[in-house]
């Protein structure tokens, strides 16, 4: 496989934030296709309700374990229905330095059937151990998976 570049844009707007945008990527009919980026509120002047690059960092790992789950997944042929993972990056002062030292990944993935839950969890370990982000960081990656059997409600 040859080389791959991935461009993305920041602009500072006023204070501690800015707007992160790519080229790359097609922006929605009703979106401007960029993401408002900020400190987080933990540091001084630091603005809350704006996604921070503790946040990007968190869900760059996060989101390849979901890319890297559904192709694995695809290629096993396992039938789910549905995938969702809460993730938490830990931020630390080491050496007087701050260090994202670890993130905690926490995905569920809901099969159809229960004779499949030992071969989802196998597939979710290979996504953890194969996803490009989290073996190109140095913070320690965590996962604590769930699997849950599709309960169909009937009333």
């Amino acid at each position: 496989m040859e080389s791959h570049f991935y461009q993305v844009d920041i602009t500072w707007n006023q204070d501690r934030k800015g707007m992160m945008c790519s080229p790359e990527i097609k922006a929605k009919a009703d979106s401007c296709g960029c993401i408002e980026v900020a400190t987080p509120p933990q540091f001084a002047k630091g603005i809350p309700g704006i996604w921070s690059p503790e946040h990007l960092f968190t869900a760059a790992v996060s989101s390849c374990l979901m890319t890297t789950f559904l192709a694995i997944a695809e290629n096993s042929k396992l039938e789910f229905q549905a995938f969702t993972c809460s993730s938490k990056g830990k931020l630390e002062r080491v050496d007087g330095k701050f260090l994202m030292t670890e993130v905690i990944l926490e995905p569920t993935v809901t099969i159809l059937h229960e004779g499949d839950r030992e071969r989802a969890h196998r597939i979710l370990e290979k996504s953890e151990a194969a996803c490009l982000i989290s073996n190109s960081i140095k913070a320690k990656v965590t996962m604590n998976p769930n699997i849950e059997v599709f309960q169909l409600v009937t009333t």
